[in-house]
């Protein structure tokens, strides 16, 4: 089990190094700093994609997600660093629990941190933009939450898991 925990905090930490990575680079993904979408799509930098942006837009914004990233990049660091360290340790060692104590704490100011930041990160970029991009991109965050209002209604209209897949 120990091995299992391991390797998915392994894996959830290279994900989001990864994101980071991307995000540094100014190349949209899913779950990154800076934007306005539902569930990733970097915030809704999948969106700007559809503004048609200038080169100059396109060079300011990838210049506020690069400053972003190393603002931030000694911290999540730290909190990884303190993740191994705790993942290293035996539940019998001393300390234990303290130290579990200390990285929640660390990884709930890491999560603050990050969500400041996106937001910091948005009100830069929606500068950027002319008052004709910001007036698109709000009828595409308005689509888009018809969008998942639509697909809630139906999800509560055809239940998941109610019985067999031919229906009966």
């Amino acid at each position: 089990m120990r091995k299992n925990l391991f390797l998915g905090l392994a894996l959830s930490s290279a994900l989001a190094v990864g994101s980071f990575a991307v995000a540094a680079q100014g190349h949209p993904g899913p779950d990154g700093p800076g934007g306005w979408g539902h569930h990733g799509g970097h915030h809704g930098m999948m969106e700007l994609r559809k503004l048609k942006l200038s080169d100059a837009q396109k060079a300011s914004i990838k210049q506020i997600m690069k400053s972003s990233f190393e603002q931030n990049k000694s911290q999540f660091q730290a909190v990884r660093q303190q993740r191994q360290a705790f993942e290293a340790m035996k539940p019998t060692d001393p300390g234990y629990q303290a130290a579990a104590s200390a990285l929640a704490q660390a990884e709930g100011a890491a999560t603050t941190a990050r969500v400041q930041q996106v937001a910091n990160v948005r009100a830069q970029i929606y500068n950027v933009l002319t008052p004709a991009q910001q007036s698109q991109l709000a009828t595409m965050k308005a689509q888009q939450q018809a969008r998942r209002q639509q697909w809630q209604e139906f999800k509560a209209q055809h239940p998941a898991g109610s019985g067999s897949p031919d229906g009966q």
